[in-house]
């Protein structure tokens, strides 16, 4: 996948605004494969609808999204597997891990689909993240920064287009900040992968390629 492109969407539930400011909603849009773009929007504005348009969550939005020449309205079940493991993946902002299970677990539930990481590469992400005390720990008996940091060593075994980080860094100190950048960076440079990352203030310090309110 080389583009997404938005035509004139407009989430339902703000159908009936007469005026929509911001750059996405109501416009045309494209995110290009390789480009480093930051949403910024105020709480409430569809930062997380827009991630989960993207990712096939919802569809409940007028106008049109393409993944590169095709309409997703028109994707079966099927294409949006295929597309959640090879073309898009997603840090949510909710991280959507399972607490009854470890953090190491929680990261080859994706990789034992994929096959992406070996062992030792997993293993190396987290001792580089500062979590590598926290491998054999229940989700839900560590800090949501801690989760955060699982949830993005998740996000990146598979192979991915865009990487969608939707509030990435919102319980994170500087410090791991820069760690969780640099990491991201380098994984998605190898991959030649697009990244689309939302910020209501505290944002990851890519070099982006354009800045876009929400």
């Amino acid at each position: 996948m080389d583009i997404i492109r938005l035509d004139r969407v407009i989430p339902q539930i703000f159908a009936n605004k007469e005026k929509l400011s911001g750059d996405i909603w109501g416009k045309e849009f494209s995110f290009e494969r390789g480009k480093r773009y930051l949403i910024n929007a105020s709480s409430g504005t569809g930062k997380s609808t827009l991630c989960s348009y993207l990712y096939g969550q919802r569809g409940d939005y007028q106008g049109t999204i393409l993944f590169d020449n095709n309409d997703i309205s028109n994707l079966s079940t099927n294409q949006w597997c295929e597309i959640r493991q090879q073309s898009i993946s997603h840090l949510f902002q909710d991280l959507k891990l399972f607490g009854e299970l470890t953090a190491l677990q929680n990261v080859e539930i994706k990789n034992n689909i994929t096959h992406s990481k070996s062992q030792a590469e997993i293993l190396a992400l987290f001792e580089e993240l500062g979590i590598a005390d926290k491998i054999d720990t229940r989700i839900d008996r560590i800090s949501f920064g801690q989760q955060q940091r699982v949830a993005l060593i998740r996000a990146l075994c598979q192979p991915y287009s865009f990487l969608l980080l939707d509030e990435p860094i919102s319980h994170l100190d500087d410090a791991n900040s820069e760690i969780m950048r640099a990491i991201i960076e380098q994984d998605a440079q190898t991959k030649g992968a697009g990244i689309i990352a939302t910020s209501i203030g505290k944002h990851i310090n890519f070099d982006y390629d354009l800045c876009l309110n929400l």
